[in-house]
């Protein structure tokens, strides 16, 4: 049934979509509705969004763009592309509604649960579908309502720049201002005008809508205007500490032992920065929670501890959705589930029976530093933005609490209003060539990268380093413009470097091994941590971990560990047994399967020859390739790396059993030192001067240890040219 065949006597847009949602049969597939659909439905009716569906629907239809402001839990992700969806605009013109999303985990599970709020009979990947970056649940010409990441979306623009599939684009959550929903904007404010067919949506709980309101300003249209959904699902009541607290993991812990013993059942999200101190706080309150049940088991109930981090394996991340624990007895305290996430946690994510948050203030935040190349990984207080977001996670299905370790005065004069973008603090080597990439196939000059619109102008420094690492990766000549080495570069959706890679490893005959390698460095970590206790847990892992390894590369590591996969793959309990990630790898054959078609469609020929030797010497060849400004070398115990001077260490993730003199790398991280990650053993007097020797012109080069240990190593070089050629003269 679909909304052209409504009865006619329905005035309001919002009253033909009220009929389809109440109608016995469903309005996508028709099919009678389920039981369970009609129960929510009579949820969703009390959302306050639900309630404003007639002015919802007045504002969309009078303007193109559109500011959506709304309290978490109003129901703005759910029901908004709900809305758009049920109008008729994808039903006369065939096209689809899409709506992004900041992160892969959102735009999967707020897919997965749209299927619910539709009926078991809309399926998922049919009717509604996500898209992320190696994977795609949607199908064409039935698809009608899609989720994806925003960073998904700008890569359909470089090959779509008018983004002719969509009817009505929906940019979600944009206050957490990504490096591609910056530039979404961007774009989309220029398409707005190219294209009156489109309509945008830009919705948020926190973000400056008046900022945002001036900055989408088009012409003799006006400013957009701000559509509020007012109220909210259920109230939350905030709590702040009296005195600032010394140790805020200490406090944090302290609250949620005080949460679990004293307040109502409910379960707890806990808000730390990083996946060290996630795992640590697990097992601290794992062991103290214990030792409470041991001192008076009748007073505390059973505790499940639920990490939740980006690089953990989806299959783990999914287990936030798992009912808490049993009572130990029929008439014991009830369990908890406690979530200890990273601000992954913080938008688009309703975890079902969260009643109290525990909020320390800080989060891990990564800052690029352009002048030395270097990423830092700093613990910084979050803003009031993620605060208001945080506390909302309380309220989704009831009342709830949040629990704020830091003070009132503290909130209200120490914390910045909104987050930092991620253009501002961002490696751009990436965003600047999908950029330049557009701007060649676009109808307007976007090679000017300092006066694009930006909502919030990058530096003029990023964007010179960006320019320069393309310019001698030779994605773009000496002018600024894109080479057609470049554009095949733009065509992966990976960084530039692991991008030339790929491209260049059919001339050294193993682009088959090079493939996977780019597939399983664009995946989480396929380490996992195996139930049970936490030293011999790990312990277990180290010594499956010491099989695995080739000793002198990290990148061969990975390569190995996919061939045994893939040599085991019949046997369910291989990676389980050596401590490996099933889901993580099988994500790794999924990227590499869509790695391989972008490889075929460009004609890039996958190639493997049958020498161990050779195959260890060439993918070492082929890395220096792509990473040769990656490369550091060894000076007493610690390494620097060339060009930068930047004195670092081997990160303790690096499998390399001994230390070798030259080496590249992967990431260049500031965690507690600098570090180096994802390392492979060179040489470099077969490498670095022959493969990149732009880069390494030594006339040019600054003065460091690095400089004078590759003038040695040229001398020696021209050296050994000099003796072959006279022998090859005296032959003749």
């Amino acid at each position: 049934m679909s909304m052209a065949s409504l009865p006619h006597e329905y005035t309001s847009k919002g009253d033909q979509v009220r009929q389809a949602l109440e109608h016995r049969f469903n309005s996508v597939t028709g099919n009678p509705h389920s039981e369970k659909y009609m129960k929510l439905l009579e949820s969703r009716k009390k959302l306050p969004v639900y309630e404003q569906m007639d002015e919802f629907y007045k504002v969309f239809g009078e303007n193109q763009v559109i500011i959506v402001a709304g309290d978490t839990g109003c129901g703005k992700t759910t029901q908004i592309p709900q809305f758009v969806a049920y109008s008729d605009l994808p039903d006369i013109k065939g096209k689809l509604v899409g709506c992004t999303q900041p992160r892969r985990m959102s735009a999967m599970s707020v897919a997965r649960l749209l299927i619910v709020l539709l009926d078991p009979s809309v399926k998922l990947g049919a009717h509604v579908g996500y898209s992320v970056r190696f994977e795609d649940m949607t199908t064409p010409e039935i698809t009608f309502l899609k989720y994806m990441t925003d960073g998904k979306l700008l890569r359909e623009a470089i090959g779509d720049p008018d983004l002719r599939r969509y009817s009505t684009i929906i940019l979600d959550e944009v206050h957490e201002r990504t490096l591609a929903t910056d530039i979404l904007m961007s774009l989309l404010k220029g398409l707005v005008k190219k294209r009156a067919d489109l309509k945008l949506i830009i919705m948020s709980a926190t973000v400056d809508y008046l900022k945002l309101q001036k900055y989408f300003e088009l012409g003799s249209a006006g400013r957009p205007p701000i559509f509020k959904i007012t109220g909210k699902t259920f109230p939350v009541e905030i709590f702040y500490t009296q005195r600032p607290e010394p140790d805020y993991f200490e406090a944090a812990i302290r609250t949620v032992l005080m949460i679990h013993r004293a307040e109502k059942p409910g379960d707890i999200l806990l808000f730390l920065t990083g996946e060290q101190e996630i795992e640590k706080a697990c097992m601290q309150l794992e062991l103290k929670v214990a030792d409470l049940v041991n001192q008076d088991p009748d007073s505390v109930g059973p505790l499940t501890c639920i990490p939740l981090y980006s690089s953990l394996p989806p299959e783990l991340q999914q287990h936030i959705y798992h009912p808490p624990p049993s009572r130990r007895t029929p008439d014991g305290p009830p369990g908890r589930k406690i979530v200890v996430a990273t601000n992954i946690a913080e938008t688009s994510l309703t975890i079902e029976g969260i009643v109290y948050v525990v909020d320390p203030g800080f989060s891990k935040q990564a800052v690029y530093n352009p002048r030395i190349r270097v990423e830092s990984h700093l613990v910084s207080p979050i803003s009031k933005a993620s605060a208001h977001q945080r506390a909302g996670r309380a309220g989704r299905t009831k009342p709830g609490k949040c629990f704020r370790l830091y003070t009132e005065n503290d909130f209200m004069s120490e914390l910045e209003e909104q987050t930092y973008p991620d253009i501002l603090r961002s490696n751009l080597g990436g965003t600047v060539l999908q950029l330049i990439k557009l701007g060649i196939k676009a109808s307007y000059n976007l090679c000017d990268l300092v006066r694009f619109e930006y909502v919030d102008a990058p530096s003029p420094e990023s964007l010179l380093r960006a320019l320069e690492m393309l310019n001698y990766l030779g994605a773009l000549d000496d002018e600024g413009n894109l080479t057609p080495f470049g554009a095949v570069m733009a065509e992966f959706p990976l960084e530039p470097q692991l991008a030339k890679v790929l491209i260049v490893s059919p001339e050294f005959q193993y682009s088959d091994e090079i493939l996977t390698i780019a597939a399983m460095l664009s995946v989480p970590h396929v380490w996992r941590r195996p139930m049970g206790g936490w030293k011999r847990a790990d312990a277990a892992k180290y010594e499956a971990k010491a099989l695995l390894t080739v000793p002198h590369s990290d990148h061969l590591t990975v390569l190995k560990i996919y061939k045994e996969y893939r040599a085991h793959i019949s046997n369910k309990n291989w990676a389980f047994s050596h401590h490996l990630s099933p889901e993580a790898l099988s994500q790794a054959d999924k990227a590499r399967n869509q790695l391989q078609k972008i490889m075929e469609r460009l004609g890039l020929a996958i190639v493997s020859i049958s020498n161990e030797q050779r195959l260890d010497t060439n993918i070492r060849k082929v890395l220096v390739c792509g990473f040769f400004m990656q490369v550091a070398n060894k000076k007493g115990e610690n390494y620097v790396t060339c060009k930068d001077n930047q004195v670092v260490a081997l990160d303790p993730s690096c499998g390399l059993r001994t230390k070798p003199d030259w080496v590249i790398f992967n990431e260049f991280i500031l965690t507690t030192r600098p570090y180096i990650r994802t390392i492979t053993q060179i040489e470099p007097k077969c490498a670095l001067l022959d493969h990149a020797p732009t880069y390494f012109d030594l006339s040019s080069f600054p003065d460091g240890p690095a400089k004078h240990a590759l003038q040695k190593i040229a001398i020696t070089r021209d050296a050994a040219f000099d003796i072959s050629e006279r022998l090859r003269l005296m032959n003749l």
